[in-house]
């Protein structure tokens, strides 16, 4: 039951993905966001400031943050709001999310796959490239349905 929720939810994340567009183009001006919608509006350093709740002098800092990538979202937050904007904090997938489920399962089967055949040639039981094919494909669909699909050999040491 908790393997279909999980598919689910992935399905519905991806079509609320797909409603939006490709969400990854609207990356950061040079400038960063604060700065170039400050600069838009028409606002000196000294307004967002006031706006903020901060000293002047912190207005580059929070702007370098931003560029830097180092900034606090809360201090996002503070800075979208003084610019009456809201802040949208949003991790956008690269590919579908049942797509990359289905990519980690088919490396987790090759690679386990691989140490296999590794032993097997050395007791002479090779497989087929067919067999070993199937193989994979039956072993990736396991892997899907795994808890720890994600986990890693180093992960398991521990």
């Amino acid at each position: 039951m908790l393997r279909d929720q999980r598919a689910q939810s992935r399905r519905r994340l991806d079509q609320r993905f797909s409603r939006h567009g490709n969400l990854s183009e609207l990356a950061p001006p040079t400038q960063g966001w604060i700065r170039t919608l400050r600069d838009a509006l028409g606002m000196t350093s000294g307004d967002l400031a006031r706006r903020m709740g901060v000293h002047q002098s912190r207005v580059p800092a929070i702007e370098r943050g931003e560029r830097e990538q180092t900034i606090k979202i809360d201090t996002l937050a503070r800075a979208a709001d003084a610019m009456n904007c809201d802040l949208v904090y949003v991790l956008v997938p690269r590919t579908g999310l049942d797509e990359m489920v289905a990519d980690q399962a088919l490396r987790r089967a090759i690679k386990h796959l691989r140490n296999v055949t590794a032993h097997s040639r050395l007791e002479d039981q090779e497989v087929t490239p067919d067999e070993l094919e199937a193989q994979i494909a039956d072993l990736a669909a396991e892997f899907r349905q795994r808890r720890d699909l994600w986990r890693t050999a180093h992960d398991n040491r521990r």
